[in-house]
């Protein structure tokens, strides 16, 4: 399954608290080594921001939990997502039902 995981930081205290969330946080992350099932597709950040986004593709739902919960000075969002055409075709398919019937 595939995942579309975002991230933004969670608002902090004081300026010095806030630079010192940044220092622990990439501390973690240059630590931080994807599961062997956690295929990393993209991954970026966005500009003048502290949040972005990672593509991954990963067939244990728990290893995206365990990734969000390892940066708790972020908030998460990961949201299943599908290929367009893929999603295209299944919803032809249900028009074609919904057309069928009487």
């Amino acid at each position: 399954m595939k995942y579309m995981i975002t991230w933004t930081e969670r608002p902090q205290g004081s300026p010095r608290e806030y630079e010192n969330a940044q220092k622990r946080i990439l501390e973690i992350f240059n630590q931080w080594q994807p599961p062997a099932n956690f295929q990393i597709e993209v991954f970026v950040v966005r500009v003048g921001d502290y949040g972005g986004y990672m593509l991954v593709d990963c067939d244990d739902p728990l290893e995206v939990h365990k990734l969000c919960s390892t940066f708790p000075a972020f908030e998460f969002q990961a949201r299943p997502v599908v290929p367009v055409m893929d999603a295209v075709r299944v919803e032809q398919e249900a028009i074609e039902f919904r057309d069928g019937l009487s």
